[in-house]
């Protein structure tokens, strides 16, 4: 039987009440969850298929291109697909009404609770998927597991830190801020010298969430099968507060980031500085290749002097959809992808994140712009960040949609002079009112 006759995993099954249990949080309801005792469609012996798979990840088609070579029967397509404001996120609901999704797809961590609404994405666990739990980090395959089935395989992490222009900040005489307060210091310093240490970007909702996550915010909870929604918390209004005193003392731009503009500023030494996350070697490398040798990583600023408090920025995935072709071929290309040791290190040559697999390299191997950092070994800033994520954090559904409600109140409390608090308030109340519109139980925190 094919996976595309199965019945679907309902949404308010696999986002239910057991999964508070077996998961430590839930995605809401009860419902019957099919027959996980019949088989999806298998390949016969020597029988050649081709797969489809949906990414971003730069430099994705040489992995691929090594499992092509190495398996001639099961041939993988890449269709790159564009990473920007969410339109592979819209590509790929879209392709799951419609009824023909790619066979896998590359998907954040935040984001798969939305595809579980959308029925969009088939359980792994009935092929054998928890067998290879044990190679990856064990947060990192959490992220994809809800109740007893498992919905990925964890790919990479994205540890945050702080990347300076040491050559700027020595010229000026400013530290490396180690806390909060440091950083509004270096921030006052560098703007009497005419440039801003960053930028504020109102549309990355993605960074924002990571910076709540390390002042100790949990936006999601659960209460049975009832979400706990508590974006608008005490840690979040702290950053909040934060951000906007910084941005109302004219101490950071308000541009969007990884845009043209903000490249620019990289390049200039208009913004020296760039609060960001593991991966963010590769995007520094190749937008601002004239600054060569001028960076450097350094540990995220901490809320109190000699704290360890870290977060993460984006993580992925790879999913297999429901209605992949040949499920457990799927399968097997994904754990393979993200473990095997030749693989692994072309997707870090290509600049993908912090790997979730536990083996198959070495922290310096992640090393690969050493030039760009001055000599640097600046990958061990980002395993010690790694190592000191809060855990507990976990993500609901309809994230995507969260992000831009978050940016579109950013944009406008920046626009007629609202407060922060204000977007979280709002936010908070468009959050609890989207999921309800899509059936789930939820109600406020706090």
């Amino acid at each position: 039987m094919t996976s595309n006759d199965m019945p679907p995993m309902h949404r308010r099954t696999v986002l239910g009440g057991a999964a508070a249990v077996a998961a430590g949080f839930a995605l809401a309801g009860c419902g019957d969850s099919g027959d996980d005792n019949e088989a999806p469609r298998e390949r016969k012996k020597g029988q050649q298929i081709n797969l489809t798979f949906w990414s971003w990840v730069p430099g994705i088609d040489k992995p691929v291109d090594l499992w092509n070579g190495k398996h001639p029967d099961v041939q993988v397509k890449v269709e790159k697909v564009s990473a920007v404001n969410g339109a592979q996120y819209a590509k790929m609901h879209a392709a799951i009404k419609a009824g023909n999704p790619p066979d896998l797809g590359q998907i954040e961590f935040p984001v798969i609770p939305s595809f579980l609404l959308d029925n969009g994405l088939l359980d792994l666990a009935p092929l054998g998927a928890a067998r290879h739990k044990d190679k990856f980090f064990g947060w990192q395959w959490q992220q994809s597991v809800f109740g007893k089935g498992i919905y990925a395989i964890p790919q990479a992490s994205g540890p945050m830190g702080l990347f300076i222009r040491q050559d700027l900040f020595d010229k000026w005489d400013v530290e490396t801020p180690r806390t909060w307060d440091d950083y509004e210091a270096a921030a006052r310093t560098i703007r009497k010298k005419g440039a801003w240490i960053e930028t504020f970007a109102p549309t990355n909702g993605n960074r924002f969430a990571g910076l709540a996550w390390q002042a100790g915010a949990k936006w999601y909870a659960n209460s049975g099968d009832t979400w706990i929604v508590h974006i608008d918390d005490e840690p979040t209004r702290k950053v909040a507060d934060y951000w906007e005193s910084l941005v109302k003392q004219k101490l950071v731009k308000t541009i969007p980031d990884r845009q043209n503009a903000w490249y620019k500023d990289l390049q200039t030494g208009a913004i020296p500085a760039w609060v960001g996350a593991s991966w963010g070697d590769a995007l520094l490398t190749g937008n601002a290749p004239g600054t060569k040798g001028n960076w450097r990583a350094a540990p995220l600023p901490q809320w109190q002097a000699g704290d360890k408090e870290y977060a993460n920025w984006g993580g992925s995935t790879t999913a297999v959809f429901a209605k992949a072709s040949y499920p457990k071929d799927a399968l097997d290309f994904a754990v393979w992808l993200n473990t095997d040791p030749e693989s692994i290190a072309l997707l870090i040559d290509g600049g993908y994140g912090f790997p979730s697999a536990k083996k198959g390299y070495a922290t310096g191997d992640l090393d690969v712009d050493k030039d760009f950092f001055g000599g640097q070994a600046y990958s061990k800033i980002f395993a010690d960040a790694g190592a000191h994520v809060d855990t507990s954090w976990r993500w609901g559904p309809g994230v995507d949609t969260l992000y831009q409600r978050l940016g579109d109140a950013f944009t406008d409390a920046l626009g007629d002079g609202g407060s922060f608090r204000s977007v979280l308030k709002k936010v908070q109340g468009q959050t609890i009112s989207d999921l309800k519109g899509k059936g789930l139980k939820v109600e406020s925190g706090g």
